[in-house]
């Protein structure tokens, strides 16, 4: 073969790779066009088709959204994920969600086992328990105990400085168990817990002597470092491991909220969980909420505090209104954190086939929201009726009770 020959085999093979890359990315997932009516234009540049087909909403908006907002969504799967012996952890914070300044939340998982090792924060720790199952041990301020095993759909909340543990449990076929925890801080920081194996080894072993009462040799085998997350003794019988102390603590630190009765609707069900039925809980308060396919978590706002959300199942589209004519439309799915700025309006609905279920958190010992039909039906009707330009009678007809998920 000539050299111009062989030359011409490699023009036409590259060529034929190239058609092959350009065929590949147009059979790629499809994306939405930012085009909408008349306006707008498609990309001529490169761009991330999986990446745009998740968020339809937002490279070709409704027309309804206007303005620049912030960004109000941070997916768990964008998170770096920590990798330790028996599990892992993950964060969302003001770091990956600027506007998330009241609340931060981390994703961890522990094998049937594993430990989060003895710790504290400085802020105060709430968890809601997505699969399987633990022990969560903690002792306060005066000496008082408190363990319990929690499993799927159950709460717990440490107050700030006070030491607790968790470790996953073998139940029901799941090898220990997934949680979230929230916190009532958004710059809050996973890597800057209070850790007991992090003190012990920054503490002088004759110190650590003095202090206990026992000679130095006992300290040999402390760890150089933190554990954070390992492989601990399997645990025993729970009654074994409530420890006497000054007694139980007087306001249980666990809470079922699945056991609550919900509020049910044609639309779905919502069950609100804060200080009046979870005394201990006096700075997080949070809403479990379900919608059917093709429902709506009702128009409304919260007048105490910023709403921090978890998506557990489903998928769903939230709008916020944020005055100013600014308002702006996200997608959320399952592992999504969705956020809503103090007093902004809001809605969510259920854009998929199956149930939504998200859970809703706000810095507040009380669980607090205005509906706005609610809102309009409890205003004099001719003032309703001059702002709405709706029909008297169905002014009239609004009605006066909440109803916090409607249907499709």
């Amino acid at each position: 073969m000539t050299e111009i020959s062989r030359r011409a085999v490699i023009a036409a093979a590259g060529g034929a790779m190239a058609a092959s890359s350009a065929a590949a990315q147009s059979a790629g997932p499809s994306a939405p066009r930012p085009e909408r009516g008349g306006k707008g234009a498609d990309i001529l540049g490169p761009q991330n088709r999986p990446r745009a087909a998740e968020e339809p909403f937002t490279l070709a908006p409704p027309a309804t959204d206007h303005g620049t907002m912030p960004n109000l969504k941070w997916s768990f799967a964008d998170s770096h994920m920590r990798l330790e012996e028996g599990g892992w952890a993950r964060q969302t914070t003001i770091r990956e969600l600027p506007v998330s300044k009241a609340m931060a939340g981390v994703n961890m998982r522990l094998k049937a086992g594993a430990v989060r090792e003895m710790h504290w924060h400085k802020e105060a720790e709430w968890a809601y328990m997505i699969k399987g199952k633990a022990r969560i041990t903690a002792v306060d301020q005066d000496g008082r105990t408190f363990a319990d095993d929690v499993g799927a759909g159950d709460l717990w909340y440490f107050p700030g400085g006070i030491p607790h543990s968790i470790q996953g449990l073998a139940a029901d076929g799941v090898d220990g168990c997934e949680f979230l925890l929230v916190f009532d801080d958004g710059g809050f920081s996973e890597d800057s817990t209070f850790l007991l194996t992090d003190w012990l080894a920054h503490t002088p072993t004759d110190v650590l002597a003095k202090n206990f009462g026992l000679p130095e040799a006992a300290f040999a085998e402390v760890p150089q470092k933190e554990l954070y997350i390992f492989p601990g003794p399997k645990p025993g019988p729970l009654a074994a491991d409530k420890m006497g102390g000054s007694g139980p603590v007087p306001k249980t630190f666990s809470h079922r909220m699945l056991a609550q009765e919900p509020v049910r609707t044609r639309g779905g069900s919502v069950r609100v969980t804060d200080s009046t039925v979870f005394p201990a809980s006096v700075t997080i308060a949070a809403a479990l909420v379900e919608v059917e396919p093709g429902g709506l978590r009702e128009l409304h706002w919260h007048p105490n505090s910023d709403e921090w959300q978890y998506y557990l199942s489903g998928q769903g589209r939230m709008t916020v209104f944020g005055s100013e004519s600014k308002a702006r439309t996200f997608d959320y799915r399952a592992g999504d954190v969705g956020y809503v700025p103090f007093a902004m309006g809001h809605y969510i609905e259920n854009t998929g086939d199956t149930t939504l279920t998200f859970l809703e958190m706000f810095k507040s010992p009380r669980y607090a929201d205005i509906s706005l039909t609610q809102w309009l039906a409890l205003t004099p009707h001719p003032l309703v009726q001059a702002h709405t330009g709706l029909d008297p009678k169905l002014v009239e007809a609004l009605p006066e009770t909440k109803s916090p998920v409607v249907p499709g």
